[in-house]
């Protein structure tokens, strides 16, 4: 690519740092400390981590701090972290049925089983700046604790449960297959060990688009919602929660090492196509009835995320070169975070070997196209005279 260092060398890289530095600190306010940001910026946090592909919450909020809140630097930074650690075990298949719900919401129907949880969320709010946030203390933040905790009425708790799926009132109904789809491949692939060539299987899909951007990511799921793709998904289910990690040792017990939060989303769409339990079951429903699902999870809070994954996922399924969000390749590439911020960001170190080269060869056309113009005006004038 023709780079150069830079003029200065490490004195410059160094004093480019130092002023990093300064304008953080030029301010002399009080320095946020790492459980601030993580429990004060969640949000951003949990998205660093998804990015980053690392479930590490202090390290994610360390990460923002030091990179000062650019999601795209700390999702960078932990992945070269994430690069240095070790591979010790392999977790077993997440059960999210054993999700510990913090929020559930379903679109699709007005009441579930085990009923509508809205949980933590903005979503009925409305969006104006709260002044009150000035003057925020750690007396009054303790103070409306208190008052939530006296809210509560005892009576009206009841002991900590599981829920079953919305899905499940589709599967029942056989509007939907339990099957999947019989020529989907269905291999267990690790995208940070082995080389993408496409088409791959579902089990990358999903591994890439759990990585991916969030803002690439709506991108996509946002173009086929506007007809330029074959999905347009409704929330079947949302869970916020966190779920039970377990891993096999290396005497071949399972052993439960923690939970982590996830965002999981089902999102249903129609299937052109008959579901093969309901043919089994002799039911009579037409071609459109039957349902399929686009699946999305992922780390910490992360709504948008998941309801984009989910949708693009389902698209995935049903390849049209003619829509971005259907082609494989176009999604997967260009959703990913690191390799898209560093490219991006790659134009900024020197380049004038390579592009002094291509002026250069622009000077010199030039000149030539010039030379050949005054040619053709001399043979032009000797034409006219040669005529009187």
């Amino acid at each position: 690519m023709g780079y150069v260092a830079v003029k200065g060398g490490q004195d410059a890289i160094e004093n480019a740092n130092r002023l990093v530095d300064y304008f953080r600190w030029k301010g002399k306010t009080e320095p946020i400390k790492v459980d601030q940001a993580r429990t004060q910026m969640r949000l951003a946090v949990d998205r660093a981590m998804g990015e980053g592909s690392l479930y590490a919450p202090a390290h994610a909020a360390l990460a923002l701090l030091q990179v000062e809140g650019d999601s795209f630097e700390a999702a960078f930074h932990l992945r070269a972290y994430r690069a240095t650690l070790e591979r010790r075990y392999f977790a077993e298949v997440l059960n999210t049925r054993e999700m510990f719900v913090h929020r559930r919401i379903s679109s699709t129907f007005r009441e579930i089983p085990g009923g509508q949880i809205l949980g933590p969320t903005r979503d009925y709010s409305f969006r104006l700046l709260n002044p009150a946030l000035l003057q925020a203390s750690l007396g009054s933040i303790e103070k409306f604790i208190e008052g939530l905790r006296d809210a509560i009425d005892p009576c009206k708790l009841h002991a900590m449960t599981t829920y079953k799926k919305v899905i499940d009132i589709f599967l029942n109904e056989g509007l939907m297959s339990r099957q999947g789809n019989p020529d989907e491949d269905r291999r267990v692939f690790d995208v940070t060990r082995e080389a993408i060539k496409f088409p791959v299987p579902r089990s990358a899909v999903l591994q890439m688009l759990a990585r991916s951007e969030t803002g690439a990511l709506m991108c996509m799921a946002y173009s086929t919602m506007r007809g330029f793709g074959e999905s347009h998904g409704t929330v079947g289910e949302l869970r916020v929660g966190e779920v039970p990690v377990r891993i096999v040792d290396r005497r071949g017990r399972t052993r439960y090492v923690g939970k982590i939060k996830v965002t999981e989303t089902e999102m249903v769409g129609g299937s052109m196509r008959r579901s093969p339990d309901a043919a089994r079951q002799g039911g009579k429903r037409s071609e459109g009835a039957a349902l399929s699902i686009g699946y999305g999870l992922c780390f910490g809070q992360n709504e948008t995320k998941g309801i984009c994954m989910g949708m693009v996922e389902s698209a995935l399924r049903s390849p049209n070169p003619d829509n971005p969000a259907n082609n494989q390749e176009f999604v997967l590439y260009h959703t990913e975070v690191i390799e898209a911020y560093g490219f991006t960001n790659h134009l900024k170190l020197p380049h004038y070997v390579t592009f002094q080269a291509g002026l250069e060869s622009a000077r010199r056309v030039a000149r030539l196209k010039q030379e050949r113009s005054k040619e053709v005006a001399v043979g032009a004038g000797a034409g006219e005279g040669g005529n009187d």
